[in-house]
């Protein structure tokens, strides 16, 4: 798979990654304290103990939804109450009428681990094979030495020992400098925040690899770990692949596959739908044969239509029924697969009762019709 990441001068700076020429993901590089990531001291405006959770000024004009009830703190800790001053992490952006959900198990994330200092597990990527993550959990069991927590990520499995003793070492630091900011600072205030969207993108993708970056504005280029292919060029990379209209077509409801089928997705508050249809697929083999290769087919465009519309949460995907259970595990090895470059996570939870996909995706960014604001354009063809 080729994978390319084109980036704009522009003010706050787009992004778009391509694999294989086809567009995969939209993200703006701007500076919200509210982004996920970002480390606040934030004030509790008020608790609901019907909820369990707290309402906290976060800086921005919405107020962020903490969980009371997480696995860093401890059940003897003193309860928080209106006018505390917390540590909190933005978990996920705010989108339509919800604040930014928050929690107080801070996560500092590198290029080979996922430093916790609030906890004190030890885990590895569920990418990596049974070898490397014992290995790798063993070394951040090494690591840590109970003073944090640690998760192993995909490109340590490549990364030598002392390179990943560094990094963990350097987000330790780094937390602790963090720690004694809050103590000082007043509420709410931004702690920290993490890097650029880019630099995020090329950290998440560095196991998997990327060839080539490509913009118009040079500054880009100091942005990129060594060894990173650039090409620089005189048009903005996005305005010559015709990105824009692509976008457009990503908020229309229908999506079309090669074959001549297609997918119907609707973003609900509590979750997104996605219908396969057969359309105006006409095909020459056995007609289960013929519904498990378009099937097959939606795995991949559902994957790349999630990751471009930036969908999470739960997802229900009804594809075109399938009599014989080999061609439904098929589909659902295919679905796993299209999925497994996706930076967020997911879980495919496999087929309800109801001949239906169950599946979960982190959400961690608006959906891009919000990042967009625009009106879904028509269904017309």
């Amino acid at each position: 798979m080729k994978r390319e990441i084109l980036v704009n001068g522009a003010s706050p700076r787009e992004i778009v990654v391509t694999e294989d020429g086809r567009l995969c993901e939209y993200l703006r590089d701007e500076a919200d304290p509210g982004r996920p990531g970002t480390v606040i001291r934030g004030r509790v405006i008020r608790t609901v103990k019907g909820m369990e959770a707290a309402f906290v000024d976060i800086g921005t004009d919405r107020n962020g939804f903490l969980p009371l009830q997480e696995r860093c703190i401890a059940p003897d800790a003193a309860p928080l109450r209106e006018g505390d001053r917390v540590t909190v992490q933005v978990q996920r952006e705010a989108h339509g009428e919800k604040g930014a959900f928050l929690t107080r198990d801070i996560a500092l994330t590198g290029t080979c681990v996922v430093l916790m200092p609030e906890n004190r597990s030890v885990g590895a990527s569920g990418k990596l094979d049974r070898e490397d993550a014992a290995r790798l959990r063993e070394l951040g069991r090494r690591l840590a030495e109970d003073r944090f927590g640690l998760v192993m990520r995909t490109a340590a499995a490549q990364a030598e020992e002392d390179a990943i003793r560094a990094e963990t070492q350097a987000l330790w630091e780094r937390w602790q400098g963090i720690d004694a900011a809050a103590a000082v600072t007043a509420a709410p205030s931004v702690l920290w925040q993490p890097e650029s969207a880019l630099e995020q993108l090329l950290r998440d993708f560095a196991a998997t690899g990327i060839d080539c970056v490509i913009s118009e504005d040079p500054a880009v280029q100091a942005l990129l770990p060594e060894g990173t292919a650039f090409r620089q060029v005189e048009r903005d990379p996005l305005a010559v692949a015709g990105v824009p209209a692509l976008l457009q077509d990503a908020l229309r409801r229908k999506a079309w596959l090669k074959s001549g089928a297609n997918l119907v997705i609707d973003e609900c508050e509590a979750l997104t739908v996605i219908d396969v249809n057969t359309a105006k697929f006409t095909g020459k083999r056995a007609l289960e044969n013929n519904l498990t290769r378009v099937n097959r087919e939606a795995c991949r465009e559902i994957a790349r239509q999630v990751r471009l519309r930036s969908l999470g949460g739960i997802i229900i995907i009804d594809m075109i029924d399938m009599l014989e259970a080999e061609h439904r595990a098929e589909v659902l090895d295919a679905l796993r697969e299209a999925f497994s470059h996706d930076r967020a996570r997911t879980v495919i939870h496999g087929f309800t009762s109801l001949g239906l996909i169950e599946m979960t995706r982190r959400r961690t960014r608006r959906p891009l019709r919000e990042i967009l604001r625009a009106k879904p354009a028509s269904d017309e063809t």
